[in-house]
């Protein structure tokens, strides 16, 4: 380290414009004390900077959610070019009107005739041949069906033991039928109802008596017939090309958990754990994995290879925008790489339109793959720290930022994922978490199923009422693999 009075001269002429001939003169008690002056006063300097950034931090410029934004946050004015059309519907537009259903399948119908003419009010007679049809949807009165079964018990003439009969195979203990299982499992499972306002709307719809710890019990029930299958999910997701993966807070009970998401095309699974490191991600992918995993920067995918990753460039992208909320030299870094973020999202949706070839596509996207990696080496040298520490992590994992461009069916951003939890959201939101492993099983299964089944536009209800029935016969649950889905005439 060089003695002090050759270092601190720099600074000082630098900082307050003091003349080298009067430091010179100084005494060197008070250098040494000028000098632990600088230092803290910079130390200080540097701590604002990070505490006002800290403040500043939303869900433009972080990984914070957009409900975490106060009212104070005035969301960045979008860069693309107003269209002109006014609100609603455009003029041409074929808009969208209920279906008419087929006449067979009609509950009634009647033929109505006006009496009189609107004109001259003289009678009137005759046929249309196309009248205007108007069909009114009602919903008939519902009411569980019960159905008993007496089990006789009967006396042995020879040694007089008593025997009772047994429940008929597929006949469930608990005196709830699949379907109603079903849609008890749906109401809390996906509509994040609590367990009294589900009993309230089984009540309410369908005059069925229920109480609290039933609905737990139907939850299990289900969890346990969707184990398996769920299970099939995940092995399946994890041998895909592509797939997205995303994690969340959680509660279970009173620990601190994390929702882990990993979604791909067709299929989506979800896990609740009580931790968020590699070892997780391992679990969720595999150690086997050979596909492409899209996630953003978190340390916990890190364990993969470059050649396995795509980093989400709408988390870059909110890097970039942190840069800009910086100021100074921060600011010119940042503004210059959101123009080729914005570039590069232009070829991409150009890309998905079919309006660029996927050669004509990397053709446009060398440059900017050149300029943003000259531009995060040029980030290296920037006088703030956290600049310079965000695109040291950034060019770590440079090769993991365009696997888009170089591999077909992978995505730039991982908003599949990040879709895909937001349910998981919802339910922590309104039900604060889990409060058992039982609880976070039966949460993760139930998700996985009713995602998966959306993403195959399969109907929930019938397939988890299929799925609890086999379960009342000990037989496996229907497929939930699109790969193992029959077609439909075969």
């Amino acid at each position: 380290m060089p003695p002090i009075n050759e270092v601190l001269p720099e600074k000082l002429l630098q900082a307050f414009a003091v003349p080298a001939e009067d430091w010179a003169q100084t005494p060197k008690s008070v250098q040494m004390l000028v000098a632990g002056l600088v230092t803290r006063f910079q130390e200080l300097e540097g701590e604002v900077a990070r505490l006002r950034e800290q403040l500043n931090r939303n869900s433009g410029n972080s990984s914070k959610p957009p409900s975490s934004d106060g009212p104070s946050v005035v969301k960045p004015k979008t860069t693309q070019e107003r269209s002109g059309r006014g609100r609603g519907g455009q003029a041409g537009h074929p808009g969208r009107n209920r279906k008419l259903v087929p006449v067979e399948e009609l509950k009634a119908e009647y033929d109505v005739k006006p009496v009189t003419c609107r004109g001259c009010k003289e009678p009137l007679s005759g046929e249309d041949s196309q009248p205007y049809r108007h069909q009114v949807a009602e919903i008939p009165p519902v009411k569980v069906e019960v159905t008993e079964y007496r089990l006789h018990r009967l006396t042995c003439a020879v040694c007089g033991t008593v025997t009772r009969a047994e429940l008929p195979e597929g006949v469930p203990q608990g005196g709830f039928g699949p379907r109603f299982q079903s849609m008890v499992s749906i109401l809390s499972g996906n509509y994040h109802l609590s367990k009294r306002e589900t009993v309230g709307i089984m009540g309410d719809f369908f005059s069925a008596d229920l109480g609290l710890g039933s609905v737990s019990k139907l939850e299990q029930r289900t969890s346990a017939a969707i184990a398996q299958v769920v299970e099939e999910a995940r092995v399946y997701a994890r041998s895909q090309p592509a797939v997205n993966q995303d994690e969340t807070g959680w509660r279970e009970g009173s620990k601190k958990a994390w929702l882990w998401v990993l979604a791909t095309e067709s299929v989506t699974v979800f896990l609740i754990d009580l931790h968020r490191g590699a070892d997780v991600a391992k679990k969720m992918l595999g150690l086997d994995f050979t596909g492409i995993l899209n996630s953003d920067r978190w340390s916990a995918y890190n364990w993969l290879d470059n050649r396995y990753r795509q980093l989400c460039w709408a988390h870059l992208k909110r890097d970039f925008q942190a840069l800009v909320d910086r100021g100074e030299d921060s600011q010119v870094l940042g503004e210059a790489l959101m123009t080729f973020v914005h570039q590069m999202f232009t070829w991409w949706h150009l890309l998905e339109k079919d309006q660029l070839s996927r050669a004509q596509f990397q053709d446009q996207m060398q440059p900017v793959r050149t300029q943003v990696g000259e531009l995060l080496r040029q980030g290296l040298l920037c006088s703030y720290s956290a600049t310079a520490g965000t695109c040291r992590d950034i060019l770590k994992r440079e090769a993991a930022l365009w696997t888009f461009v170089d591999v077909e069916g992978v995505e730039p951003t991982n908003n599949r994922a990040e879709q895909k939890v937001r349910a998981g959201v919802l339910w922590r939101n309104s039900s604060f978490g889990t409060q058992s492993q039982a609880g976070s099983r039966f949460v993760e299964r139930i998700m996985s199923v009713v995602s998966t089944l959306k993403q195959q536009k399969r109907n929930v209800l019938d397939y988890l009422t299929e799925a609890c029935d086999a379960a009342n016969y000990r037989r496996a649950a229907p497929p939930l693999l699109p790969t193992l889905l029959t077609p439909a005439g075969s």
